[in-house]
């Protein structure tokens, strides 16, 4: 049996780096994390032109008509090069929940946009219990109006439409509609911004038939979990050889700071936690793809394991490089950012961590 992508694939993310080793540069990345820029739209656009953004669309909805795995890579890409994107909100959520919930009208009316990088979302498809944040006011429905509160949504003031869980249905808002409301947030990684959107009264369409759809949430959440996943193994491996190539230039006493055996221990514990990171992400590869009953179980496998990966090599990473990597010139400082966002973003290492004691309760039952 294989266990790895094809030669096919691998040269697919191979294309996938080199246009983000070209665009999604450092200074394109501080653009954002200044506040030049809302998101890099070059970039989008880059991976729009590519291809990329509908590896997972079908062709007849203006897609490549790939699917999940490529995916993976895209998103294992996207993580190394810290990319300033809305990848979660857009293409992991939103054009998967259109793919998989939407009416062929709707799938015709907005999968050809995002697959061209012509629309950015905002998505929140969590139930108000998994929800990062427990809003006085939340999203109710009368009919087709919209009105309430959503918070912590990525790139929620870039974003031209928005993908929101009401109750148990999803459905797909204009915000450019009067009603809407927006309001930035502060978070430790500003190159993924936050935003609160406040609806008044804001005409939203069902996305489908309407109907109890909690299950395709569920099915959204448990992918873009395996995605994410993928970002931050893309996001330790940079960490890990940006430190690993630091200590093989700097030099303590005459001697190499590499050459030291407690150096040494650390890249390895390092490269292990990814590796143990990988195996997981894989067997979430398989599973989203495969659209395989393991999916809850290897989702939280792959999240948990990711997270600890991340942010572990982030922390490390900055320590090896000694007192410059803590300076504001160094890009240490954006690995831990973007390590810490992604741990929280989809809900926290805790609660995936109950979720996967909690599958592994219920099989053993």
């Amino acid at each position: 049996m294989n266990f790895d992508f094809s030669d096919d694939q691998r040269r697919l993310q191979d294309e996938v780096r080199k246009v983000l080793e070209q665009h999604s540069t450092s200074v394109e990345i501080r653009r954002v994390l200044d506040g030049e820029l809302g998101y890099s739209e070059n970039t989008w656009q880059q991976l729009a032109e590519l291809g990329a953004l509908g590896l997972a669309i079908p062709e007849a909805h203006g897609g490549t008509d790939l699917g999940a795995l490529e995916l993976c890579l895209l998103a294992e890409e996207s993580g190394r090069a810290l990319t300033a994107v809305p990848m979660l909100s857009t293409v992991y959520l939103a054009a998967e929940a259109i793919k998989l919930a939407g009416t062929e009208a709707q799938r015709q009316r907005w999968l050809p946009s995002i697959a061209a990088g012509e629309v950015v979302f905002t998505s929140q498809v969590e139930t108000p219990s998994e929800s990062p944040s427990a809003l006085s006011n939340p999203l109710t429905l009368d009919g087709t109006a919209l009105s309430g509160e959503a918070d912590a949504l990525p790139d929620a003031l870039s974003a031209s439409h928005a993908l929101l869980r009401v109750q148990d249905s999803l459905v797909v808002v204009d915000l450019a509609h009067d009603g809407v409301t927006r309001q930035s947030r502060d978070c430790v990684d500003p190159t993924r911004p936050l935003g609160k959107l406040s609806f008044s009264a804001v005409p939203a369409e069902l996305l489908g038939n309407g109907g109890d759809q909690s299950d395709i949430a569920r099915r959204l959440v448990n992918g873009a979990a395996v995605l994410l996943a993928f970002e931050q193994i893309g996001g330790a491996d940079a960490a890990l050889y940006a430190a690993r190539d630091y200590v093989l230039e700097r030099k303590t006493f005459g001697r190499v700071v590499g050459g030291y055996q407690a150096v040494k221990h650390v890249l390895a514990e390092l490269f292990s936690a990814i590796e143990i990171a990988r195996a997981h992400a894989w067997y979430g590869a398989w599973a989203l793809s495969s659209d395989a009953a393991e999916l809850n179980r290897a989702a939280a496998a792959a999240r948990v394991a990711a997270s600890e990966a991340y942010n572990r090599v982030a922390e490390e990473s900055l320590h090896l490089h000694g007192g410059i990597g803590f300076t504001w010139e160094m890009d240490c400082h954006l690995h831990l950012r973007r390590a810490r966002w992604l741990a929280q973003i989809l809900g926290t290492r805790q609660l995936w961590r109950d979720r996967l004691a909690a599958t592994l309760i219920e099989e053993a039952a």
